[in-house]
């Protein structure tokens, strides 16, 4: 009696402090339950029975919820009654199935939005992406028609169970933003929709730089359930999936070709089986800046280590010019080292190339280095070996086709040996006859000396000091003429000797020039060669 008359006065007391603070303007219906409520406090004071004051707490307890929704204390009362309703008994913890058997069907989407750094160096792929998911939850479904016609409502994400999915390549949390909401509409349908920065691992094959394309996977899969418990499916068909490229940013270093997706099902210990959907994403590098920095410089200085090889093989400038353009190739190759990515596995193909033109430029610095000792002071070389005559001055110009640099001094020198043959028979007459100045033999410079020019010079020079017409030998000559015989004979052995150095020099320099023009062809075969492979390779790998 003593507790039911406690709480009875507490009910009261209640009910005086309710009609003493009631608004003035109530309506009239609220009034009439506010005056029921009063009368049945007020008869269960007396009452012996403690359920009939447990029916009027909860009569009170369901009157202020109507007389704070009609105040416009909330400023949307269905949501809040749905938001009650929902979150009434629910076990976030648990799995939404009212039978354990069955298995939560968890639908996935990605959408690729921009594709932020491809680290080559340390094999990692960051990529901005849209993540979709969804799935039924049996224990949040509700009747539009008792809620005002709601059919979807959102709920805070720590509030609803959520599938344990992540992405098996994950080495690092990105910059994402918070989604603290899902959407559930009113047959359970949960929908989870974020956009996730995803940093993750991906092999990376750069041997095609700057024409590569990469191949990079993200694996979805629940962690701990197995599939027993959550499976994974497409909310796309795959085709729709592949060629979606509605929302990706189209400016960058990468274009992103398509997007693959392979359902699978595993075993680690062939006793729990998990589902997974592993996502390919296909991305091709836009090559246009590498080519314009890299390829494009790197081609001028080889055209123009093929136009030095027209300067003449017996000036020194063309060593100066090959050296100048090896230093230059390599301060170009240091400033785009940089450029150039990097892995401990492999080197790209362009970074091969460069050291390849590297090398041509020093076997073409070689080359001249080598033609310009043959052609250079050919008086102080000893005589062209036989076999070196026979395969560079004969064999060589015949197969390839090479032209003779001195057919003019050849032609001479037949000349040459019919006016030697004319001015023997002059010393039997006595008479030498002059040779016009004009004649073409003249002509030849010092390093193109000619055959005839030489003997004709030797016979000039005969002539002038033998003027008087004499025979060359007399007996019974004045001790004079002996000094005279014997010094132009001197003089006569010291022409000879370097006509015979000039013979050398001459065979020397042809030797170089056929040397020059032969490795020259094969320079140009090989760079040639070279650029037509690494055009054909990049062409095919850009198409594909």
């Amino acid at each position: 009696m003593d507790i039911v008359a406690g709480y009875g006065g507490d009910g009261c007391q209640a009910s005086r402090g309710l009609s003493s603070e009631q608004p003035a303007d109530l309506p009239q219906q609220e009034k009439k339950t506010q005056v029921n409520w009063h009368h049945e406090a007020l008869a269960s004071r007396d009452s012996t029975h403690l359920p009939s004051y447990s029916r009027s707490i909860k009569s009170l307890h369901r009157y202020m919820k109507k007389l704070g929704s009609s105040t416009g204390r909330f400023a949307n009362a269905t949501l809040v009654r749905l938001s009650e309703f929902l979150s009434a008994g629910y076990k976030k913890g648990v799995r939404p199935v009212k039978d354990w058997r069955t298995s939560t069907i968890v639908a996935i989407d990605l959408m690729v939005y921009s594709i932020l750094n491809v680290d080559e160096k340390n094999q990692v792929l960051t990529t901005y992406v849209w993540y979709r998911q969804s799935w039924t939850d049996e224990f949040l479904v509700w009747n539009p028609e008792d809620f005002d016609e709601v059919k979807q409502v959102s709920l805070p994400t720590n509030n609803v169970w959520v599938p344990d999915i992540l992405i098996n390549e994950f080495v690092d949390v990105g910059k994402s933003p918070d989604i603290p909401y899902v959407y559930v509409t009113h047959d359970g349908l949960v929908r989870n929709y974020k956009p996730i920065q995803v940093v993750t691992a991906c092999t990376l094959n750069i041997y095609n730089f700057p024409f590569d394309v990469q191949k990079c996977s993200l694996t979805f899969q629940s962690w701990l359930h197995t599939i027993d418990d959550i499976n994974i499916t497409l909310m796309r068909s795959p085709e729709e999936l592949r060629e979606d490229k509605s929302v990706f940013m189209n400016q960058g270093e990468w274009e992103l070709l398509h997007i693959l997706s392979n359902y699978k099902i595993f075993s680690v210990d062939n006793d729990d089986y998990y589902a997974e959907m592993k996502f390919h994403v296909v991305i091709r590098r836009r090559p246009l800046f590498y080519t314009v920095n890299l390829l494009l410089p790197s081609i001028f200085l080889m055209v123009m280590d093929i136009v030095g090889f027209y300067l003449p093989p017996d000036s020194g400038e063309r060593v100066s010019f090959k050296i100048t353009l090896l230093l230059g190739y390599s301060v170009f190759l240091i400033i785009v080292s940089d450029t150039l990515p990097a892995t401990a596995i492999g080197t790209p193909l362009i970074g091969v190339y460069f050291v390849v033109c590297m090398a041509l430029l020093v076997i073409s610095l070689t080359e001249t280095v080598l033609i310009v000792r043959l052609v250079h002071k050919q008086d102080l070389q000893p005589p062209v070996p036989h076999w070196v005559k026979y395969l560079v001055l004969e064999r060589a110009p015949v197969l390839f086709c090479i032209h003779k640099k001195h057919r003019l001094c050849s032609t001479l020198s037949s000349q040459g040996a019919d006016l030697e043959h004319y001015k023997d028979n002059s010393y039997g007459t006595g008479k030498v006859q002059s040779i016009p100045l004009s004649y073409p033999a003249a002509q030849c410079t010092l390093h193109h000396t000619c055959e005839i020019g030489r003997r004709l010079s030797h016979h000039d020079r005969e002539g002038g000091l033998l003027g008087l017409g004499l025979p060359p030998s007399r007996d019974h000559t004045p001790p004079v003429m002996d000094n005279i015989l014997q010094e132009v004979t001197a003089i006569r052995h010291f022409l000879e000797k370097r006509d015979r150095c000039r013979e050398v020099a001459k065979e020397w320099l042809q030797v170089g020039y056929v040397l020059d023009v032969l490795l020259f062809r094969v320079y140009l075969v090989a760079v040639v060669a070279y650029s037509i492979t690494l055009g054909t390779l990049w062409s095919v790998w850009q198409v594909a």
